[in-house]
């Protein structure tokens, strides 16, 4: 990596979980400074303005959550054990896997409206957690371990939804019960369509 690429890396990492605690909108270049002790020259040889910058963090935070989640996924040796590591991966928002909380929901919250590229980024992934799942739900059915009629794209999108439902609950509480009474819920559920 060139001196240059190695640079412009550590101006992200520095900044991904600035801005997935802070929010794209009230994190400053001044803040990101403060963090790589860069001079605002730097900064602005590396990324022309904040917007590429946040951009760059909010990919950055995703390839970790991802990465994060597929090694814990990786362990398991059946789709309902997939499922659920998928669930205890998640149900510990208080301490999230990723510094700051889950950054499809800090984003997506704060881009929906505002900024459209964030918003697109967001979306993509949330399209590929849901076919993630549905993928492994998929696989089970195929493996004769869920019933036929458990429905993989339905079942994907609720348990997403719950999942980001809970870990905003558990956040803005500070405690994780709720959180636990989904994970709770929906392990209930895959069991009930279990063979």
């Amino acid at each position: 990596m060139a001196k240059g690429e190695e640079t412009r890396q550590f101006i992200i990492e520095k900044a991904a979980p600035i801005f997935n605690t802070k929010g794209i909108a009230a994190t400053s270049m001044s803040d990101i400074m403060e963090a790589t002790k860069l001079s605002k020259g730097s900064m602005y040889v590396h990324f022309e303005n904040k917007e590429v910058l946040a951009c760059a963090a909010v990919d950055h935070n995703m390839k970790i959550l991802s990465s994060k989640l597929q090694n814990a996924l990786s362990g398991s040796s059946t789709s309902k054990e997939a499922l659920f590591a998928y669930i205890d991966f998640f149900s510990n928002p208080t301490h999230p896997p990723v510094i700051g909380g889950c950054p499809l929901l800090n984003f997506g919250t704060e881009a929906d409206d505002t900024n459209p590229i964030v918003k697109e980024k967001v979306n993509s992934a949330i399209k590929q957690g849901q076919q993630l799942l549905s993928g492994i739900i998929e696989k089970g059915i195929a493996n004769k371990e869920f019933k036929k009629d458990f429905n993989p794209s339905e079942f994907a999108t609720a348990m997403f939804a719950m999942l980001e439902g809970g870990h905003l609950m558990a956040r803005v509480s500070g405690s994780n019960d709720k959180m636990e009474i989904v994970a709770k819920t929906l392990k209930n559920l895959i069991e009930q369509n279990t063979i």
